[in-house]
């Protein structure tokens, strides 16, 4: 345990709560002790906590999978404690080998920097801005120099540092490793020096960086921070984590009725877990409701419940009431209000050409196979015949549930 805090600080109901809030759906809290009497010591003086989160811009965009730390990084937020959303804008020039088993190629200031205005804009959905202390890295990290550098690498040991999972693995496979990849947890870790954190998040693949963290703190002087892991969102599939290249993701900055949708496909067990999550609903609420349904009350309800808080935080309430509305009726078989109109010009145009034309195939192979499963409605009737055309007119064409085209053909 940190020196600074052998002094035992009354631990309160309310010191207790935090910590319940801090441990839900959390994989990994350490060490928990010293984080219930930072808590304790933070009730006592009144000084807010400092908390930690470090992004690096990898992508212009980002999903509802990594909003779970941006979640808990809310609910610590509305305990009254401060929060650090850190832009890795020096760290993405090195490149983060967390879990890969090759080097990641870095990315140019001019990526980081887009990228960097994008996810601070979606992050702010969850996060409140007013009470949100924005940094890049980039701050203390070029003023350390080629000396300071040399002084911060003679902190940690190779063979600690080849300990790491991806780095002892590559290192066995024969698989390159580039010496600048080493500076890349020593970076990380050198934040939270730079910024005096009391706790640091991240997901479960951070692990080794933010216990680097704890050491080079200790190293400096400073009271150790502590760590929070939290789990990988399971994607739409509830099998693989939540990932664009496995499309089984929903991006934040989707449309509405696509979200809403989407939150209404998963299982009925990957629900609570994306309840925990993900919704800032009390678990006291979380767990009446699980056994209102355990008790006969349709899950579908409960879904719907998730599905427009989700939708509301990123759209709005009145958004999330029109993509129920919306949902409502293409399960009718009705069509929404709002769908795209496409004009098309070459009548008669045959059914596979028309769906690919009209964005609603990505080839006419693919629309074959659609008519095929019976996925096309043309006007609400179904299309069986693969070799249909469709003189001029205006028709209201279908593929599965989700996609519409009001299509005007000449």
């Amino acid at each position: 345990m940190n020196q600074a805090l052998v002094t035992k600080y009354p631990v309160t109901d309310r010191t207790l709560n935090a910590l319940e809030v801090t441990l839900r759906g959390c994989e990994e809290l350490i060490p928990k002790e010293d984080w219930l009497q930072k808590l304790a010591k933070s009730e006592v003086t009144g000084v807010p906590l400092r908390i930690k989160l470090g992004l690096d811009p990898t992508a212009p965009d980002i999903h509802i999978g990594h909003t779970v730390v941006l979640n808990k990084m809310r609910q610590l937020q509305d305990l009254g404690h401060q929060v650090i959303f850190l832009i890795g804008d020096f760290t993405s020039l090195i490149g983060d080998p967390s879990g890969r088993n090759s080097t990641r190629p870095p990315l140019t200031p001019e990526q980081i920097k887009l990228n960097a205005e994008t996810y601070y804009k979606q992050a702010s959905l969850v996060l409140d801005p007013s009470k949100t202390e924005i940094r890049y890295n980039s701050e203390w990290s070029l003023p350390l120099g080629s000396m300071g550098m040399i002084q911060l690498a003679a902190k940690y040991t190779v063979a600690r540092m080849m300990e790491r999972n991806d780095f002892h693995d590559r290192f066995k496979a024969g698989t390159p490793i580039s010496v600048h990849e080493f500076l890349y947890p020593l970076m990380q870790g050198y934040d939270s020096v730079a910024l005096n954190s009391d706790l640091e998040l991240g997901g479960t693949d951070q692990k080794f960086n933010l216990l680097m963290g704890r050491h080079l703190q200790a190293e400096y002087g400073q009271d150790q921070q502590c760590i929070l892991t939290m789990p990988l969102l399971e994607g739409l599939d509830g099998v693989d984590k939540m990932s664009k290249s496995k499309n089984n993701y929903i991006g934040i900055a989707e449309e509405p009725n696509s979200m809403f949708a989407k939150v209404l496909s998963i299982s009925d067990t990957l629900m609570w877990r994306w309840y925990t999550l993900l919704s800032f609903k009390s678990m006291a609420d979380i767990e009446a409701l699980k056994k209102e349904v355990e008790g006969g009350r349709n899950p579908k309800d409960a879904k719907v419940m998730l599905a427009k808080e989700i939708t509301a935080r990123f759209h709005s309430a009145a958004a999330a009431d029109a993509a129920e509305q919306d949902f409502i009726n293409r399960s009718k078989g009705g069509v929404p209000d709002d769908i795209p109109e496409v004009t098309l010009s070459g009548a008669p145009m045959g059914i596979g050409a028309l769906l690919k034309a009209a964005g609603l195939a990505p080839s006419t192979t693919e629309a074959g196979r659609l008519v095929d499963g019976g996925g096309v409605r043309v006007d609400s009737s179904v299309v069986s015949d693969k070799g249909l055309k469709l003189e001029a007119g205006t028709y209201v064409v279908q593929v599965g549930k989700r996609k519409f085209a009001k299509v005007h053909l000449a």
